[in-house]
């Protein structure tokens, strides 16, 4: 058999397009086409997502990124389709970024002291943390992790985080999280946090409709 793509990762594509042409034998064609178009509708899908939010955020300095929050299996390869939308790509696993999470700060007892775990557990590995408040915030200001994860906070709260982060000579990364729409995304972005996350980039996907057409010659 041989395949033939009529268009590149990334690219814009119109309804009624061809993506590929595929040539060979019927019986092994269609043996094959409903797994193929299962993969590529999906991750057409969530690179259409992730495209419609980085449009959204065009001509500021905000990025959004997927989560670990992928189809079972998938999660390589819907990460690639979340950049090739225009997204990038939180971390992969729990082996390259440590993301604190409330069940962790209560398990150590408060921020600075899972922060303060973290460092010693996984020297050389960026260390982000879950906040949602300013109170919060505050501590792990103090603390230094890499990235602060604002969960859930107000737009005039976000707002106040990069306030404070800028006069500390803005030494972390701001990473906005919780009930990101395409609706409000612009409006996070202008509070002037680095990162926006949105899981449903991976997770509440609607495949795009593609289908096969036979030719014979």
């Amino acid at each position: 058999m041989r395949l033939c793509w009529r268009a590149r990762d990334g690219e814009a594509i119109t309804a009624g397009q061809v993506v590929f042409d595929i040539s060979g034998p019927a019986r092994p064609v269609l043996t094959g086409e409903r797994t193929a178009l299962n993969f590529l509708q999906l991750l057409s899908a969530t690179a259409t997502a992730a495209r419609a939010f980085a449009d959204a955020l065009a001509g500021t300095r905000c990025t959004v990124l997927d989560t670990r929050k992928t189809l079972p299996g998938l999660r390589t390869a819907q990460k690639y389709a979340v950049r090739c939308g225009g997204g990038d790509n939180h971390r992969m696993g729990l082996y390259d970024r440590v993301l604190i999470k409330e069940n962790h700060i209560a398990a150590a007892g408060s921020i600075t002291q899972a922060i303060a775990a973290a460092r010693r557990t996984a020297p050389g590995i960026a260390v982000e943390v879950e906040v949602e408040t300013l109170a919060d915030f505050a501590e792990a200001l103090d603390a230094q992790p890499d990235i602060v994860m604002l969960d859930e906070f107000s737009h005039a709260d976000m707002r106040t985080a990069v306030a404070r982060n800028h006069a500390r000579g803005r030494p972390l990364l701001l990473e906005a999280s919780g009930s990101v729409s395409l609706q409000n995304v612009r409006a996070i972005a202008e509070t002037g946090v680095d990162y926006v996350s949105v899981g449903s980039l991976t997770k509440h996907v609607r495949a795009v409709d593609l289908s096969m057409r036979l030719e014979f010659s």
